[in-house]
């Protein structure tokens, strides 16, 4: 299993909100490029958030994540308002690997489809539940599908991966929802990337050794210190 260390872009700095909620917000670095060139080398990708953009339906931190794919080279994977094959097109060319989807994979799954045709491989869906129901436009809204349902009807797309993240569980640091993600992960036609809640490296411990659980997002608790990089890494083997 990988480190995806993540950085969450607000104003043009990295942040973690609590819970998917942008009133509480936590400043980790003014220059997330910054944070991205500490990280390069280490691990093999990084995962990028654009809160703003998610919110508003649109890139918005262009110019911060054009500086991060700079500092960090190859491996750069970015989601957060990216629901047309033109905000996808444009991350590409920014230099990103991969772009993740996640309200356009529920509203307007042709869209992805079209997108993973061009660029298979290069797709990841996000599948971010709220009391086990997948939440939208930035995790403000809340549909009446569940993370399996939305796997289930993009198993033939040429997806790299299934983001879950359990949202009561983001920037908590009290572990991952270890029991949704095993059995998403156990019925998916996808590798699966675990995000939200690990605090721990017995987190990452345990979620790798979960069948079909590719990658685990780490954010706070590389931010705050709750074990180093390198730790990390060394516990997802």
């Amino acid at each position: 299993m990988d480190l995806l260390p993540a950085i969450d872009l607000l104003g043009g700095q990295a942040v973690r909100l609590h819970q998917g909620r942008y009133d509480q917000v936590t400043v980790y670095d003014p220059d997330p490029a910054a944070v991205a060139a500490r990280w390069r080398g280490i691990v093999p990708r990084l995962h990028v958030v654009d809160l703003e953009g998610a919110r508003a339906g649109r890139p918005v931190q262009e110019d911060a994540l054009r500086a991060i794919v700079a500092a960090f080279g190859p491996g750069v994977e970015v989601g957060g308002g990216v629901r047309s094959e033109g905000a996808a097109e444009a991350y590409f060319a920014l230099g990103c690997e991969r772009v993740v989807l996640g309200t356009a994979a529920l509203r307007e799954p042709a869209v992805v489809r079209a997108i993973a045709a061009r660029h298979p491989g290069c797709v990841v869906v996000a599948v971010d539940a709220k009391d086990g129901f997948v939440a939208t436009e930035g995790w403000l809204d809340v549909s009446s599908r569940t993370a399996a349902d939305v796997a289930r009807e993009l198993a033939d797309a040429p997806l790299a991966a299934l983001l879950y993240t359990d949202i009561a569980r983001d920037g908590t640091q009290v572990g991952p929802n270890f029991e949704a993600t095993e059995e998403l992960a156990r019925s998916a036609a996808h590798p699966v990337l675990a995000s939200g809640g690990v605090g721990t490296l017995d987190h990452l411990r345990k979620l790798a050794r979960l069948r079909n659980v590719a990658a685990a997002i780490v954010g706070r608790a590389l931010y705050e210190k709750a074990f180093t990089i390198e730790e990390g890494v060394a516990a997802c083997r």
